[in-house]
């Protein structure tokens, strides 16, 4: 009997902590929707494989030092726009149009087109199979700024 009162207080801050606890299930900003990953962008690795038991190839050394620095930005609304920041290139690769995301299939106009393997409110990694012969693997990493 001496028990119960302490179980009682227990089970009663309990009750209220979690009571306190603010919750909206609605409201995910890491989900793969247009609302969630817009934002700005910059590559920061660009990965190749040539099957899938083949090792990662850094393929991100192969784009030139003016590309390596620039920026994509996915607007909520659907466009984006492609800065040639930093190091410019001649030409510059300025670049605009359009985006949506679908499940996790992420696609423009442009560049940015692929599968989302994941999300973190912060680095977006998408794949693109295929792409020079069958079977092979180019994996996209890009970080908010």
């Amino acid at each position: 009997m001496k028990m119960y009162p302490f179980v009682l207080g227990f089970s009663l801050v309990l009750t209220l902590l979690g009571a306190c606890k603010k919750e909206n299930k609605d409201e995910n900003p890491c989900m793969t929707t247009q609302q969630g990953l817009a934002g700005t962008y910059r590559l920061t690795a660009l990965k190749y494989k040539l099957s899938a038991s083949s090792p990662e190839q850094d393929y991100l050394v192969f784009l030139d030092a003016c590309e390596r620095d620039d920026l994509i930005t996915l607007n909520a609304n659907g466009t984006y726009s492609y800065q040639d920041a930093g190091t410019s290139c001649t030409p510059s690769g300025n670049d605009s149009g359009t985006w949506a995301v679908s499940g996790n299939t992420i696609s423009s106009d442009g560049m940015v087109n692929g599968i989302i393997t994941s999300y973190d409110c912060r680095t977006l990694i998408y794949h693109v199979d295929n792409m020079l012969v069958s079977g092979d693997r180019y994996i996209f990493t890009m970080v908010k700024q």
